[in-house]
């Protein structure tokens, strides 16, 4: 009773944190200004460099006019920097002396567009590459030291552990980066191709940004040499083919297709696979035109030869082993065509890269046409789309120059002129129930094997199964082109793509498959605002325990239409660098206007059960609702916590968060609050609580017990008198909050029958 008195009222005040993503905002230029203290800062960040120390203490930068003190920053990059150039690319660490970020994002990289007339290659890339694979977003800063105008930079966000947490539903897995500390010659790079030797032989040619990781590296380069029929087993083929068809149409070869296998990142997700991420890209578009092969370690091109490079480049190669792997499997070969096709014919014959490029271009025409540290001529900048420029030893071609030579040569072999499968009229049952078997449908032609990939959670890989035509799959009568196949709907949404081909040619549906997929929901998904973190206890030791009698943290939502909604892959976490702590179980639902708890225990356990495997911390923490990845529902951060006061939304759903003196679990905050009273609280014993059609009373005396229960509204739903032990029956009851009172002891009980 004093607690209730002492705390009724009080405000907790909750700072919610914007996770905007304006930071690479394409259609704008950030401001970023970077002050020292010292004006030898020039010289101390290229010692900094040359020495391969930390980083250089900046007293403040500021993004856009917002300040942070004491920042890390260093110069990096390889061929790109020199001592002796007024404009060297840059590394920025808000975080590298204080907990600090912008936007969610502490690593800030800025390129300097090197051997790039264009000054557009990198940001260009990456816009195309977004439809295919997932990789890091890019637009364009213009950067400011101690007032001084260092010029545009491309600004691309860092591929670190909150980029795959944001991306592949895990930050902890193992997470590699090919980026070689020496010269790579012909058969040694970083092409995952096996070495001789221990883990060591491996250090010069790649670098783990895990806690571990050399052992896995020795193991998957293992399999992709010398078991590349079971790659599919280590590796998400898909996206190794999406890379792969990307640098071979842009012509990127400062990558692993290259004569260096370098710049991309391979990062191991809770499936156990390893997932390819594209990075570098200043140089795209023949801005590298080092191809390599087994004889030489360079193996220059000139544009003619780019325009001309076939797909099966280094097919046959035993350094460039995924390559060989994947080319030289059929089905992997006909996939890989049929997503060059489609990136070509998407992004180069529509020409929708030249208006892309155009509106790049009118962005940052003035702020280049005032850089005076740029690299090459703002006439030249102006000519890049179409003329070519010699960079020293070699010319960089004119984007388009390339790419309609490019179209020309693709489209000229035979890999683009066999006939293709033709997929369409894609179907599957309007309104499906959970757990009951669906039929999908598609009319395909010139195929001889259909296959049809699916799963139900976003973070899972897809299962591929083949697809019928012989009338015993309700597909219809057999050999009339239309394939079937049914699936279960175990989870209330799946997302599934269909893959066709002949002898010569594959397609897929819908084209950009598996980056993108058709989807049939039994329920809907919440949009923001639908469903809300409506209430949580950090400091849990009231009567409330979970199923193992335990008084734990929890976490209450609400749903805030009239409709259920799923959430299916939905997570909750505690960290906005790892949304994807605690994962929905995929047939989740949230009933209208209804609430469901998450208990915050720091326990993992399959099947349905609501505990995730974090706790709530009394002193302070975050809670977030999202997708797992960028989409964020709900959040919420707290200070410190009262033991047993929760903290609520008044009214549900909508209101501003306040305490609650008397927790509301499962049941409406704005309830009128009641308190425990009496003397003899440790008197009984009630559980489970909260209680599901019945709970128990035990008592330690045998003496007879006079026995009142009363709803929230204090009316008296039931008296009885016992001794010792008592099973109360609450099958008829109202879900919502009673008291329970034993002569002078009173305790709370829900009920969510």
């Amino acid at each position: 009773m004093f607690r209730y008195f002492k705390l009724l009222g009080l405000l907790i005040l909750l700072n919610f944190k914007s996770y905007g993503q304006s930071f690479y905002n394409i259609t704008a230029i950030q401001k970023i200004e970077v002050h020292f203290n010292d004006p030898k800062w020039d010289y101390m960040l290229d010692t900094s460099k040359l020495s391969k120390e930390g980083y250089v203490m900046a007293q403040w930068v500021k993004i856009n006019g917002v300040q942070y003190d004491s920042v890390g920053v260093r110069y990096k990059g390889n061929s790109s920097y020199d001592s002796t150039r007024l404009k060297n690319p840059i590394h920025i660490e808000l975080d590298a002396y204080k907990n600090q970020d912008h936007q969610g994002y502490a690593d800030i990289k800025l390129s300097n567009c090197y051997q790039d007339p264009s000054m557009i290659r990198e940001v260009l890339a990456y816009k195309i590459l977004k439809n295919y694979m997932h990789c890091p977003e890019a637009n364009f800063a213009q950067v400011y030291i101690n007032n001084t105008y260092m010029g545009v930079y491309s600004n691309t966000e860092s591929i670190n552990k909150v980029f795959c947490g944001n991306h592949f539903f895990s930050q902890d897995g193992t997470f590699i980066k090919g980026n070689p500390n020496v010269t790579p010659s012909a058969n040694t790079k970083c092409n995952l191709k096996q070495l001789a030797g221990d883990s060591s032989a491996y250090f010069n040619f790649y670098e783990i940004k895990s806690d571990y990781g050399w052992k896995q590296l020795e193991a998957l380069s293992d399999s992709v040499t010398n078991h590349p029929n079971t790659i599919a087993n280590v590796m998400d083929v898909d996206r190794a083919i999406w890379m792969l068809a990307f640098n071979n149409v842009l012509i990127n070869l400062d990558s692993y297709s290259g004569a260096f296998c370098q710049n991309y990142y391979l990062y191991k997700d809770r499936t156990k696979h390893y997932n390819p991420i594209v990075w570098d890209l200043n140089m795209s578009f023949g801005g590298f035109p080092f191809l390599g092969n087994l004889n030489t370690s360079l193996g220059s091109l000139t544009i003619p030869s780019m325009q001309v490079l076939p797909i099966s480049a280094h097919s046959t190669d035993a350094y460039w082993p995924m390559i060989k792997a994947i080319y030289n499997n059929p089905l992997y070969k006909r996939m890989l065509v049929a997503h060059t096709r489609t990136m070509l014919n998407e992004i180069f014959v529509s020409n929708s890269y030249v208006t892309d490029y155009n509106q790049l271009k009118t962005l940052v025409d003035t702020a280049v046409l005032s850089d005076t540290r740029k690299f090459f001529t703002y006439t030249q900048f102006q000519n890049a789309l179409t003329a070519n420029y010699s960079v020293g030893s070699y010319s960089v071609p004119g984007i388009q120059t390339l790419m309609n030579g490019r179209i020309a040569y693709l489209q000229s072999t035979a890999d683009f002129t066999v006939t293709t499968p033709t997929i369409a009229g894609v179907n599957n049952n309007a309104t499906p129930a959970l757990n009951t078997s669906v039929t999908f449908t598609a009319n395909v032609t010139n195929a001889n094997t259909v296959y049809f990939g699916y799963r139900f959670l976003l973070a899972d890989k897809f299962t591929r199964i083949v697809m019928y035509d012989d009338g015993a799959h309700n597909d219809g009568a057999a050999g009339d082109n239309v394939y079937g196949t049914n699936i279960v709907m175990t989870g209330n949404q799946l997302q599934y793509y269909i893959y066709a081909e002949n002898a010569n040619a594959g397609i897929f549906s819908p084209e950009r498959a598996e980056h993108e997929f058709h989807e049939l929901k039994i329920l809907q998904n919440p949009l923001p605002g639908q469903v809300v973190i409506n209430e949580f206890l950090a400091n849990n030791k009231s009567d409330v325990k979970n199923e193992f009698n335990l008084e734990e943290d929890w976490i209450e939502l609400y749903n805030n239409t009239n409709t259920p909604l799923s959430l299916s892959n939905y997570y909750l976490s505690d960290e906005n660098k790892d949304k994807a702590k605690f994962s929905f179980p995929n047939n989740t639902v949230i009933q209208p206007n209804g609430y469901l708890i998450v208990w915050a225990d720091n326990v993992s356990l399959t099947g349905n059960q609501m505990h995730a495997p974090f706790k709530l911390n009394e002193d302070g923490d975050n809670i977030i609702l999202s997708n797992g990845l960028r989409s964020v529902l709900d959040s919420v951060s707290f200070g410190n916590q009262t033991s047993d006061i929760s903290i609520g939304r008044c009214p549900d759903g909508t209101g501003n968060f306040t305490s609650l003196p008397y927790p509301s679990y499962g049941m409406s905050n704005c309830t009128v609050g009641l308190a425990e009273n009496g003397s003899g609280m440790n008197d009984f014993l009630i559980y489970p609580n909260p209680a599901n059609l019945f709970f128990c009373i035990r008592t330690e005396t045998i003496n007879k017990q006079t026995l009142d229960i009363t709803n929230a509204l204090g009316q008296t739903i039931y008296r009885n008198n016992f001794s010792e032990n008592i099973i109360i029956n609450t099958s008829g009851w109202q879900n919502g909050l009673y008291l329970v009172k034993c002569n002078n002891a009173t305790k709370k009980i829900i009920i969510t029958n």
